[in-house]
Formats: structure tokens, C-alpha cells, sequence
């Protein structure tokens, strides 16, 4: 290796090692500036990956069970949220909730089937790509990417490089998985996407903080409806599939709004043995109504029952029955506020040790 190489190799080396120390000792990413309650009807993000892919009924949808999402979606009056407005209405409640439609991964089944059909109807959606399996078998190719990156109604999204469980790997091989990613979308589309989306919906609070300084949104793959006081970096989502596609489940989706909060604790999401089960707390708005009618339910030990829940004021906290099983802890929380049935779900990663 020439010497001007080990320079370059280390000088990168250096670089990622301050990068770390900056965020360890920045540990609290931004939060929202406004934390009081607004009755936002909210934007309900529904998530997909594949099109007409019958082997992988745990990521796909069937063409013709889209075609009814959408029509039910259109005929329920809402309105899908063009991508490039969501950052200027975020902090603006919605008097009326929207649609917001993304795409992971960039398979190839969903240039071919789903494309073609939300491009006739100027459909607008996130597109979320990995950089590293552009290209191979089974995924979109770069000029793919790009002629859907042209339309006014498509917007394309940072989804890591390789796409790995990335909360496995140390923090320096985080960023570096992140920087590839940058420069593979600078030499190919001229930019770096301002959206992330977490690969399985996984982070760590180094993650999300690392993602709070060079992105504008993050989403994650719990379920939930975003209001304007949801933590920018922590944004929920539906996940659809075959299993959990079906009409009447999709309508109860469309059905759902926003379950304000203040806080949720703990912070932190990825959880390790010492940690398991954790503390877990959400502090309401005083204005939100019926608190005392809202359900949760949690999968700790791996089966999913109704949580053991206490609420004292406006804080709910949950007594664990026993601690979660790797690899994800999951939460979720429904009020019926006068007939608005409210929801909002978390999702933890449980390391064993």
C-alpha cells in the first residue's frame, strides 16, 4: 500500500472516531420544538416492499389487494401526502389526516408492478433504497431509480448501504455503512436523500442520534399515526403484507389517529439483558380525554397478551409481566376517545447480553 494511501486510510479512520466521540457526548438528539397537545388528525404512513412476489407473503402484497388499499383509501376522501410537503406541514395540524405511501428496499417487483400503476395516477410515495444490492438479481437498478426519482410525485430515500441489522454492528461501522451509502447516491442521483429509513426498523439512541444530525426525517416500523409532536427521528409506520393486508385490517387502519404524547421512556431502544424488561412510561397531554379507556398490549416472553397497565394522572406505566425475548420487544397502545379510536406502538431491540 503507497504511503499516500495509509495517509488517506488513516485520516478516514480518524475522522469516524471523532464523529463517534461527538455524538457520544451529544447523546440526546433534537427533539421537537412543540410538545403541547394540537388535536392533530395526523398522517397515517403505510409501508411496503414487495409486489406480486409470492414467496415472501412477510414483505408482499398482492397487485390486486393494492389496487383495493388504494381505492378504499380514495373512496374514505383522504388525500395521499405529496413527500415534498411533508417537512413544511409537519408542524401544522392536520385538520384532515393523510396518506403518506413508502417503499422499502427498491425491489425490482415493485418497478414492474407498482410502479406503472401509481405513475398513471400521479400516486405520490417515498421510494427507500439500499445502495449496496442496486442492480443484483431481484432489486431496481440505478437508472430505475433515477426515472423514478424525475417524477414531481416520487421521492427517493436513504436506506442505508447493505441493509444489515445495523444495531448489531459497532458504532464506527454504523457510520461507515452510512457514508458508502452517500457516495454511492452523490455519484449516482447527484445528492443524498434527506429521509432515512431504519433497515427493520432498528436503532440504537447513537443511531438515532448519528441520523438526527445529517437527515431531516427518520422513520422506524412500529405502528402508529404521526402527529406534529412525534420525535422527527422516530416516525412511525403500518407495515403491510400478505398476513396483514387484508381489507377489513387495512380499513381499521384508515379508521386509526394519533395518540398524542409528551414523553416516552425509556430513550433508549436497543435493550440489553440488565435492562430487560425495562421501565417504561408515557407522559399524556392533560387535554387528551379518556385516558382511562386506553388498552395496551406487549409480546415479553413472546406472546403477545394484554399489558398490566397503571395510570396515575396523565402517566401511564406498564408492569411487565416477564422480560422480552430477542429479537424485539414490541408495544402497542389503542384509546377510544369518544368513537376516534387513537394508537401508537414502540418497538425495542432485546440483545442478549
Amino acid at each position: 500500500m503507497s504511503i499516500k494511501k495509509i495517509f488517506l486510510l488513516a485520516a478516514s479512520i480518524i475522522k469516524l472516531f471523532i464523529t463517534i466521540f461527538y455524538f457520544s457526548i451529544n447523546s440526546i438528539a433534537e427533539e421537537n420544538n412543540i410538545k403541547q397537545y394540537s388535536n392533530d388528525e395526523g398522517v397515517l404512513s403505510i409501508m411496503y416492499h414487495r409486489f406480486n412476489e409470492n414467496k415472501y407473503p412477510s414483505t408482499n402484497i398482492q397487485m390486486n389487494v393494492f389496487y383495493d388499499q388504494i381505492k378504499l383509501i380514495k373512496n374514505s376522501n383522504y388525500e395521499f401526502l405529496q413527500p415534498n410537503d411533508f417537512e413544511k406541514d409537519f408542524d401544522k395540524a392536520k385538520k384532515q389526516k393523510k396518506i403518506l405511501l413508502t417503499i422499502d428496499d427498491a425491489f425490482e417487483s415493485f418497478y414492474k408492478n407498482a410502479w406503472p400503476y401509481l405513475k398513471k395516477n400521479k400516486i405520490p410515495f417515498i421510494l427507500f433504497v439500499s445502495t449496496e444490492p442496486v442492480g443484483r438479481k431481484g432489486y431496481m437498478t440505478w437508472e430505475q431509480i433515477k426515472e423514478i426519482e424525475k417524477q414531481s410525485f416520487a421521492v427517493i430515500g436513504h436506506h442505508s448501504h447493505s441493509h444489515d441489522y445495523l444495531i448489531d454492528k459497532n458504532n464506527l461501522e454504523f457510520i461507515s455503512d452510512i457514508e458508502k451509502a452517500n457516495k454511492l447516491f452523490l455519484d449516482n442521483i447527484g445528492y443524498v436523500p434527506s429521509i432515512f429509513s431504519y433497515p427493520f426498523g432498528e436503532y440504537s439512541e447513537f443511531m438515532r442520534n448519528y441520523i438526527s444530525k445529517n437527515f431531516k426525517y427518520a422513520f422506524g416500523q412500529h405502528s402508529g399515526v404521526i402527529d406534529l409532536n412525534k420525535e422527527k427521528f422516530q416516525l412511525p409506520r403500518f407495515p403491510i403484507n400478505e398476513n396483514y393486508g387484508k381489507l377489513d385490517r387495512f380499513q381499521s387502519i384508515l379508521n386509526t389517529f394519533p395518540l398524542e404524547y409528551k414523553k416516552l421512556l425509556p430513550i433508549e431502544k436497543k435493550i440489553k439483558k440488565n435492562d430487560n424488561p425495562p421501565d417504561f412510561q408515557v407522559e399524556f397531554f392533560k387535554e387528551q380525554k379518556n385516558i382511562k379507556n386506553i388498552t395496551c398490549f406487549s409480546n415479553e416472553g413472546d406472546i403477545w397478551k394484554k399489558s398490566n397497565i397503571k395510570i396515575d394522572k396523565n402517566i401511564l406505566t406498564i408492569k411487565f409481566r416477564e422480560p422480552f425475548k430477542p429479537r424485539r420487544g414490541r408495544i402497542n397502545c389503542s384509546l377510544n376517545d369518544n368513537g376516534k379510536w387513537r394508537w401508537f406502538g414502540t418497538q425495542f431491540v432485546i440483545k442478549e447480553n
